[in-house]
Formats: C-alpha cells, structure tokens, sequence
C-alpha cells in the first residue's frame, strides 16, 4: 500500500525559498536570466521593481545588470506573461512561455459586444503586429498606424475604454501578441514606449504536450518553483479556468508526470520524483529563516500559496490590497509576509520605511538593515532606514 507523502507548510516554505534564490542569493557572477528563470518570470510593470526582485536574490547585481540582461546581451525579454501582465523573462524559454500561454483558454471578454474582436481578427491582429514589428522598433500610435493598414478601418476603431479615454479596437489583444512570441518591449524612445519582435532564440524545448497544447513541462516547472500547488492555485497563478487546470493536472497525473502529496492536509501536486523536502537552512522541518524584502508584484508573494499561510494574522488584512497580493512590497521574515514597506528616492538618496507587523529580534534587526543596504546597492542610491507606518496605499 503506497503511503501519500505528507508536507508540511514550513518544509514547503523552506524548498520554495531555497529555490527562489531566498534562503541564500545566487552567487556573484550568475546569469541574472538564470535568476529569472527560477522565478518562471519577474513581474516588470513597474521595472525597477523587477530590478528589485531580481537584484534581492543575486549577489552584487545592481539594475544595470538587470538592464545589460535587458536590452544589451538579450538575455533577458520584457513582455506579456502569466496573468497578462508585463513580465521579464528568460529570452531563450520564450518559446516555452509562448507555447503554454497561448495554450490557456480566453475567458470571456471584458468588453461589450460592439467593442470586441473576433477570433478571426484577433489572428489578424497578431499577425500584422509581427509583420509590423520584425526588425523595427515602433512607438504605439506607429504600430497603430502599420495594424490598421495590414487589416482594415475596423481595427482602429477608437472604442476600447481606457484610462479616462477610448483606445484603437486591436489594442484589446496587445497580450496576445506577447504571447504569441510576434510582439515584445523595445528601449524606450525618450519618454515614449517601443514595441519590436522578439528575437528568435534556441532553447525553451517542451517535453510532451497536455490538455490543449498546453506543454507539460511548464506545469513541471510551476511545480518545481511553487509546489506543492493545487490546480485552483495554477490557475490563480495563470488567471486560467479552475476546470480546465483541474481536468489539465488529471491528465498529467494520469500519464505520470505529476504526483500527489498531502499539503498540510489537503491533496496537492508535485514534479514526478521530486519529492526531496530535505531539511535546508531551516533545519527540519523549519522555515526558511532569515529577513526580506521584496518588492511591488514579486513573483514569490503572487504564487505563494495557500495564501492564508503566507499572509498570517494581520498581513492578510494588512499586505493584501483587496485580497490581490503584490500591491504592497512586503517584509518577509522566516517566510512569510510580516510587514509591509515603501521606499521613496531623491536623487542619489532613498528612504525606505519598513512597517513591521510582528516584534523584531535584534538579529532581524540587523538583517533588516543589511536588507536595506541591498535594496540601495541594487538600485545604486544611497538608502536610509525608517521604521514606521507607510502612510502610501496599495499599487493600483
């Protein structure tokens, strides 16, 4: 009789830190992609807080590493990942990405029936975005103008609500074309945002293909980073059908590529064969120990779950902006969110207030300062430390 292994939040907790890059930086010298690519993708609305969260788990790296990645070696890609969000990802997993997220099924849209694409012109769409973009860099009303001349006056329809304003039609699946791999970001041309094609890059390979494409490899790879997850925590993940990810999770049990355990008495997932929660840093069975900081939308705090046990006691009411994680940078001590922070900069100076909602040790308090330093370092300013309320709301 076959005994289901049980897991326990804090040996989960301390995996998941270790492979993040959380209990220890990667060391000087590393691959910033290889960093991103622990992560599955550093959430990049905001870029200086990708530089953050990819500055926090590598030895030395400042943003101007983060910056060569981006826009020098091409290591590094910034476009639309999970969620429909602007990410930064690994330039040669760009394929893989591609793959499994065009793979997702759409839910319905937002917008009312007169303002809406058809599937038909959506794949016209992304085509003349990739026509349009290979090997040029264009700012948003030049791809506008390129969009509606390969497809029609239909296209450039000014109907999508906006921002107070009303958009052309076709900017309703801008998304779609990150994904697709025809679209990503370029340099910005002065104040103004530019749009190119990717590079076509090796790499990224999946090995097999589940429940509609999707590959089952990138399910493997979530599974690594974030498990043991659930397929309704996938689908948080992804802002994908909890059905779906439910009957996709069924497939791959099915054909052996996942397993299950019990996580702390419910029935969750892992990679096949990777079962090792061998004690790390926390010693067995213990938490990943130690103080953070982590910034806006950081990839740990958004897939993290099950929520309730990353965001105890007052940190869910606290850290949480309307039950949506990462709209708070948060402390993170032995693990879990324990306060949240903000830092301000002017010029070469950045104040960061950090609002602890537990009682610190004098060791956590030594570690909070290091933390700061490495949030200056990383940003290459010089960072002074207040403890106390941040008075500025969540990130909308």
């Amino acid at each position: 009789m076959t005994t289901t292994l049980k897991i326990t939040w804090a040996a989960a907790s301390a995996r998941r830190a270790e492979r993040q890059f959380l209990a220890r930086p990667a060391p000087a010298g590393t691959p910033v992609a290889e960093v991103v690519d622990a992560m599955l993708g550093a959430h990049a609305q905001v870029l200086s807080a990708a530089e953050l969260s990819v500055g926090m788990r590598t030895d030395g790296a400042t943003r101007a590493d983060v910056r060569a990645a981006l826009w020098d070696d091409r290591s590094l890609v910034k476009t639309y990942g999970p969620r429909g969000t602007v990410h930064l990802l690994p330039a040669r997993e760009l394929p893989l990405f591609s793959a499994a997220l065009t793979a997702v099924p759409s839910g319905p849209s937002p917008f009312p029936p007169g303002v809406r694409l058809t599937e038909e012109q959506t794949g016209q769409v992304v085509t003349a975005i990739g026509e349009a973009l290979d090997g040029r860099c264009l700012t948003v009303d030049e791809l506008s103008e390129e969009v509606v001349a390969r497809t029609g006056p239909w296209a450039g329809d000014r109907v999508m609500p906006a921002f107070q304003d009303l958009w052309p039609r076709w900017r309703q699946v801008l998304h779609r074309a990150g994904w697709a791999g025809t679209l990503c970001f370029g340099p910005n041309r002065g104040r103004k945002v530019t749009y190119t094609r990717p590079v076509r890059r090796g790499g990224g390979a999946a090995a097999g293909v589940a429940a509609g494409g999707l590959p089952a490899d990138f399910v493997q790879r979530y599974l690594h980073a974030y498990g043991p997850a659930t397929p309704q925590h996938f689908a948080r993940w992804l802002a994908a059908p909890t059905g779906w990810a439910t009957s996709l999770f069924g497939e791959l049990a099915a054909d052996g590529r996942i397993e299950e355990v019990d996580f702390e008495g419910t029935p969750a997932w892992v990679a096949a064969g990777d079962t090792d929660f061998s004690p790390g840093r926390g010693g067995p069975d213990g938490p990943a120990a130690g103080v953070r900081l982590l910034p806006y939308f950081d990839a740990y705090v958004i897939a993290g779950q099950p929520r309730e046990r990353l965001f105890p006691g007052k940190a869910y009411q606290r850290a949480l902006g309307g039950g949506q994680a990462g709209n708070y940078p948060v402390l993170l001590v032995d693990g879990v969110v324990a306060g949240v922070w903000h830092q301000r900069r002017r010029g070469r100076r950045t104040t960061v207030t950090v609002e602890p909602l537990v009682r610190l040790t004098a060791r956590q308090h030594r570690e909070l300062g290091e933390q700061v330093e490495r949030v200056g370092e990383v940003l290459e300013a010089t960072p002074e430390l207040v403890v106390g309320e941040v008075t500025v709301g969540p990130h909308a």
